[in-house]
């Protein structure tokens, strides 16, 4: 039996030097970001992910991070960023194959491995949505769309 599950991914969350520094600002109420400011950081974001030699992945994984369903991304993974947004490329992805398990949250992984950002899971009001947060081994999953949003601030 095939189960189609619905993701969507909204990241809040910046990475790599800049961002960080950003992300303390906008802790403390000192900066509101503008448009080009957000889409430099969401471009670096997919500029991380594209870093290395592999395959870089989104992967759905349990609490103790084991693989539950894995995709590959393009390079590069997202296209050019808008209003702060970077949008995955070639959607939908499929995992013919799922490993099975109980989706607690998903990560993105760089071509060489190295996570980049990982992102709640759940059926409803969490980064990620789901229909099910249960995936049965060598069912197939599919990722319909998953964006990352760099945030304007306080």
């Amino acid at each position: 039996m095939e189960a189609i599950y619905e993701l969507m991914v909204s990241a809040r969350a910046a990475v790599g030097a800049a961002a960080q520094w950003c992300a303390v600002a906008l802790l403390v109420g000192m900066a509101v970001l503008e448009t080009a400011t957000r889409n430099a950081l969401a471009d670096q974001i997919d500029t991380l992910v594209n870093t290395g030699a592999g395959t870089a992945t989104a992967v759905l994984e349990t609490s103790g991070d084991a693989e539950v369903a894995t995709f590959d991304l393009q390079n590069p993974a997202f296209g050019a960023a808008a209003a702060g947004v970077i949008t995955l490329q070639g959607v939908p992805l499929e995992d013919t194959n799922a490993t099975g398990g109980t989706v607690e949250h998903m990560s993105i992984y760089d071509r060489d491995g190295t996570k980049i950002l990982e992102a709640v899971a759940g059926t409803s009001g969490t980064e990620v949505i789901m229909t099910s947060l249960t995936v049965a081994a060598t069912e197939t999953v599919t990722l319909t769309s998953l964006t990352i949003t760099v945030p304007v601030g306080s």
